[in-house]
Order: C-alpha cells, then structure tokens, then sequence
C-alpha cells in the first residue's frame, strides 16, 4: 500500500521513541482503494501526554484522547492534519453516543474491538494489515457488519444506525443480515442523536453514487420514520388514475426522482426527493371519475419543507434553497408563455437556482417514468436562455439616475425613476436596444 512519505515520516517520528502506531478507519479503506485522502487517521499505545511531547505544536481538545497533529505540507497543498488516539477500551455508554469514561489499553486488539464495523476494525502500518475480525474478507465480499455483537454496537452510538447505511451505499456494500435486523430492532434510538449528525450522514448518503438506494434502506430499516417521516408517509399515497401519467405511488415515486436527479449538489438532491411531499395532505379522489388530484401540493409543500429545513438544522442558505426549489417546482411548460411569464418565474426561482430547478424537472420526469424530455422543455429552457441576456428590472439598464439627471438637467427627484421606468420599458418591448449610447440618445427626446 502506497503511503505518502509525510505520513511515513509521522509514523517513523512516534515508533523511534519506542511507541506503537497504526493507521486505522477511513485511512485504511483509502490504502485498499488506493485513493488519495487528506483524512489520516492513527492510533498509538502511546498517551496524550506522549504525544504531545514528541510533537510541540500539536493540541488536545477532548475527552477521548485524541490529539491532533499538524503537518506542514508544501505551499502548493494545504497543511495535513493526523488524528492520533490511544488505544481505548470498550466503556459503559449511557445516553447511545459516548462513552461515559474513557480508559487506556496496551492491547491493539482491545482497542479495535470497541470499533462499529468490521470494515473500520483494521489497522496498518504500511506491510500488513492487522485485521483480527476479518474485515478485509468483508471487503472484498462488499459487507457491511458490525464488530461483535450488533445489537450491542448500535446501543452503544446510536450514530452507528445511520452510518451503516451510508457506509453501504458509499462504497456499494450490502448490510450483513444480522446487522440489519440489529438496525430494525434500534431504529428507534436515532431519536437520541443530535439533529446536527442525522444532517450531516443523510447529506452525506444523498451526496453518494447510490442516494436511491441509500434512501431506500433508511425505509427497510425503519429509519425513515423518525428522520422524514413526511416522505415516509408517501408510500402509502396512491396517485394512479385516469387522466394522470403517474404509475408509482407518490414515495417511489420521489425515490426513483433522487436516482435519476442529474445534479450532484446534496439540497438540489434533497429537494427532488421532498418535491412532492405535500401531496399526502392534499390528496383528493373524485369517487365517480376515480380522478386522483393533489391541488395547492407544492404550496403544502413549501410549509412542510421550512419545518424540515428547520429540523435538519440547515444553514440559512441551504434552507433557503431547498424551501425555493421545493416551492417553485410546479410550473408550466408551454410554447405560449410570455418573455415576461420567464422573467417572472426566473425571479421567482432565482437565477443562482434555475440549473438546480430543471435538474429538479429532469428527475421528476423520469422518475415519473416519462422520457428525459420533450421538444416543450427544451423549447423553454433555450428561451430561459435568451430572455436572460435582457434586462429584468431598472437596475439592469446600462444607465442610471445620475446620467438622467446629467442629460436633462434636473435635481433628484420622481421625475428621475419615471424617465428611467418610461426606458425600461422600452428596452422590454424591443422598441430600444438596452445600449448605453442608444438609451442616452432616447433620454434626449425627452422635454422636462
């Protein structure tokens, strides 16, 4: 396995004062990969207070005896920094998160014991790998398995629930059969786990090569329930019915639109898997016709998914976005809309999120079972295009206030915003061109 001389000489630096030191965790599946990773991580037999001596510049920040040292790269890279923890024991944990005590072992075994899977149980220091619970056989048969017993594993971090499936679908693994069932039977227990870490592994699930999939068992692992229990609900909401093109029910349907979502941005991914959340409560079904409507759903929606944004804890941004493309992903696709029809739904979504929006459009339709797209969407995408090179509002004009108060010679007053909202709309109705020197030219016919 290839390692990089900066980490050789990291290891080399601890194992010449007379301690161990292995690469584990993450590190160790990068090597088996061979990828590159800037995520180095070490454990030694060595204390926090060793290692603080051999490495002056290094700092201890908790309580878990991890201390982080860094290591100058060369200008051109960004500093590394190594994560060494001593070799722990497994501990009492009472609120299935932490460890309620923290103790030190000499035993390399001990210490890899106390780890979630059997995949982050090996370590290595370059030759060998030490892999007392045959992990590397779970590797190369694309396993997922807890370490030991898993019901106790998942007990003791309740974390471990969702990172089971993020490590399956990440790396294309499938759950261990009784390590599944451990999750079935302590799904409950992510209950217990900050809102701040469920957002940061299901981001990091829907960010993977395989969201679908990764969704998919959050469901069949009961998950779901307690994370979106809005998209949960979903699967029992029929929307098969004459005059409809649907053939999926409404929370297959949003799982096949994540699969097929062409963006790679985790929200524009998150917001095409709750695009049609609203649409249990809006649910209607005419009994003489069997026609099944959902009226008002994205407005619906947009409620349902400021809660959401909230929960997840979102940043202001994020929420901002996934609440936008939620909210505005109902709109008409039709040869007869107006230039100022596209004006008014760009500025409605935005044009930071118009790409993000049709990638919406695309997964719906082919997670809806239709084809990619029609000659109407390319038609509206192409005059998005070309009603975005003219001006949307007064500020776009290639003039301003102060050049009409220049060339009409009149103090600051309403007269200035009328003369420029009178061009505007000129410009909008191609009666001039939004040019500089032509809109100066008009200003002149003006008489004040």
């Amino acid at each position: 396995m290839h390692i990089p001389p900066l980490v050789q000489e990291f290891m080399s630096t601890i194992k010449k004062v007379g301690f161990e030191v292995y690469i584990v965790g993450g590190a160790v599946r990068a090597l088996l990969l061979n990828k590159e990773t800037d995520n180095w991580d070490f454990t030694t037999n060595a204390k926090p207070d060793d290692i603080l001596q051999i490495f002056p510049d290094a700092f201890y920040h908790n309580t878990y005896g991890t201390v982080t040292v860094p290591i100058d790269n060369p200008p051109e890279l960004k500093p590394l920094l190594m994560e060494i923890t001593p070799f722990r024991k497994e501990a009492v944990y009472q609120d299935n998160r932490r460890p309620s005590q923290v103790e030190w072992t000499q035993d390399l075994k001990e210490d890899l014991s106390r780890r979630d899977f059997t995949i982050n149980a090996m370590a290595t220091q370059g030759t060998d790998i030490i892999d007392p619970f045959e992990g590397l056989a779970d590797w190369k048969n694309k396993i997922v398995r807890a370490v030991g017993d898993p019901d106790k594993r998942f007990k003791e971090d309740a974390l471990r629930l969702l990172r089971a499936v993020r490590f399956a679908c990440q790396l294309g693994f499938l759950i261990e059969e009784k390590t599944f069932e451990a999750i079935q039977i302590n799904s409950q227990l992510i209950q217990h786990i900050s809102w701040e870490r469920i957002r940061d592994e299901f981001l990091k699930i829907v960010s993977t090569d395989h969201p679908s999939e990764g969704v998919l068992l959050l469901k069949n692992t009961g998950l779901l329930q307690f994370i979106l229990p809005e998209l949960q609900i979903c699967f029992s909401v029929d929307q098969k019915s004459p005059q409809r093109h649907h053939i999926y029910d409404v929370g297959t349907h949003l799982i096949n639109s994540l699969k097929y979502c062409p963006s790679n941005d985790p929200i524009t991914r998150f917001a095409t898997l709750i695009h049609d959340i609203g649409k249990e409560k809006t649910y209607r079904k005419d009994e003489k016709t069997q026609i099944i409507t959902f009226y008002n759903h994205e407005v619906v929606g947009e409620k349902l998914t400021k809660e959401i944004a909230r929960r997840f804890r979102l940043s202001n941004k994020q929420s901002e976005k996934l609440i936008r493309l939620v909210g505005k992903h109902q709109f008409t696709v039709t040869e007869e809309l107006t230039d100022n029809a596209l004006r008014r739904f760009i500025r409605e979504v935005g044009k930071e999120y118009l790409q993000d929006m049709l990638d919406l459009r695309t997964a719906d339709r082919l997670g809806s079972g239709s084809k990619e797209t029609s000659w109407r969407t390319e038609l509206f995408k192409k005059r998005l295009e070309e009603v975005q090179h003219e001006p949307f509002a007064v500020k776009d004009l290639k003039i301003n206030g102060k050049d009409v108060m220049e060339v009409l010679q009149i103090p600051p007053s309403p007269k200035v915003g009328e003369v420029l909202e009178t061009l505007f709309n000129k410009v909008v109705e191609k009666v001039v061109e939004n040019e500089r020197e032509i809109l100066l030219k008009e200003l002149l016919q003006y008489k004040i």
